[in-house]
């Protein structure tokens, strides 16, 4: 079968979309398809191939399309740069031949609607415009990253939940084999081998809404209480938020011998910083987009660790956690947050236990099962 994959992205990126993309146009691949990544051609500053930014195999094409770059203007720079690309998108799909033409991005879905029948829509976030209602109405099938985001469409849209699939994102498990020791990734990293790694890895903000790193920060004075090898590990960040992060850290007089800054790390780094932890968290914040729509890449990741989890208990983090394979704490409960941290920290035996049913768990989240699934849904 050949699928055509549309996606607005600079290529390569350091975001957590072009990952995910990436991912899916693989496994496509990896299930037998012949799979044409088709992306903008923009401005970059990495001179890497997409397929050694990410790690991934060259198994599928990518076709880079001429558009205006004017994404740096500004909203009304991105709208120009949007609209030039889905045009160009779809003068681009409608003389290849395609069986599946899959996309999150629903502006060249909108132009194509016009012209195909076997268009697919995979949606991460809730939307609700005039170009979301016909696209909806014309797609072949919707892919949706939580149930509670495929229940707002069905409500908001009144689209048949029949037509709708519920798929949460996924992981690479052959990422996390065969890893250098975890005492000698520590002396790489100059992490003290005595210390007990309390660790984030992402960015600060998603659509300029904070992750809850800053309440990370704020509850680690009481780790130390209780652990006073505590060690806070920030991997992922933009160097441009080293210096407010550090006045946070200087605010609740946390000392840098008790932390680490990282900023972005290659996406083949991630398993080897996850090794050498002691205890991944994750602490959104209870606000509706982390709440009930999102599926982040880092909760698979950290499951595929086998390291004990502390995360906020969401309902979008409860579709794949639960009390068996983590410890979930009450959303920007700073109380929570600090007795869940620690109860992990001061129970080996807990915390292995928790870490190896995650690992468990994570077996049926891969891209490859992902992408069977959908293909298996949309009956092809």
């Amino acid at each position: 079968m050949k699928i055509i994959y549309i996606a607005n992205i600079r290529i390569p990126t350091e975001k957590a979309h072009g990952v995910q993309i990436m991912e899916m146009c693989s496994a496509f691949s990896n299930a037998g398809n012949d799979v044409t990544l088709v992306v903008p051609k923009r401005l970059n500053n990495t001179n890497e191939t997409p397929f050694d930014f990410y790690g991934i195999k060259e198994n599928f094409k990518i076709v880079k399309l001429p558009v205006l770059d004017l994404v740096r203007f500004g909203k009304i720079g991105f709208w120009i740069q949007s609209t030039n690309f889905a045009k160009f998108a779809t003068i681009y799909s409608l003389f290849k031949k395609s069986d599946l033409i899959y996309s999150r991005d629903e502006l060249p879905l909108w132009f194509l609607s016009f012209f195909k029948n076997n268009l697919v829509l995979e949606i991460h976030i809730a939307k609700n415009n005039f170009i979301s209602k016909r696209v909806f109405k014309k797609v072949k099938n919707i892919i949706a990253i939580t149930q509670k985001l495929k229940d707002f469409y069905v409500k908001e849209y009144g689209v048949d939940e029949k037509k709708i699939f519920w798929s949460p994102d996924a992981v690479d498990l052959k990422n996390f084999l065969n890893l250098p020791d975890k005492n000698i990734l520590r002396k790489e990293f100059d992490i003290p081998s005595d210390k007990k790694v309390v660790t984030y890895i992402g960015k600060l903000k998603t659509m300029g809404k904070s992750k809850g790193v800053e309440d990370i920060i704020e509850v680690f004075p009481r780790i130390l209480e209780k652990n006073k090898q505590a060690f806070f590990l920030l991997v992922g960040i933009n160097k441009s938020e080293i210096e407010d992060i550090v006045k946070i850290f200087e605010k609740f007089n946390i000392n840098q011998e008790s932390y680490k800054l990282v900023t972005h790390i290659p996406k083949k780094k991630i398993p080897e910083y996850l090794k050498i932890s002691n205890v991944l968290i994750m602490s959104y914040p209870n606000i509706e987009h982390y709440a009930l729509y999102m599926s982040p890449m880092k909760l698979f990741e950290y499951m595929a660790s086998g390291n004990p989890i502390v995360a906020s208990g969401l309902p979008s983090i409860r579709e794949i956690l639960n009390e068996e394979n983590s410890v979930l704490v009450e959303p920007d409960d700073l109380d929570s947050l600090a007795h869940g941290i620690n109860i992990v920290l001061s129970d080996d035996l807990f915390a292995k236990k928790i870490g190896n049913q995650a690992f468990s768990d994570v077996q049926n989240y891969t891209w490859d099962k992902r992408v069977a699934g959908i293909l298996n849904f949309l009956c092809v």
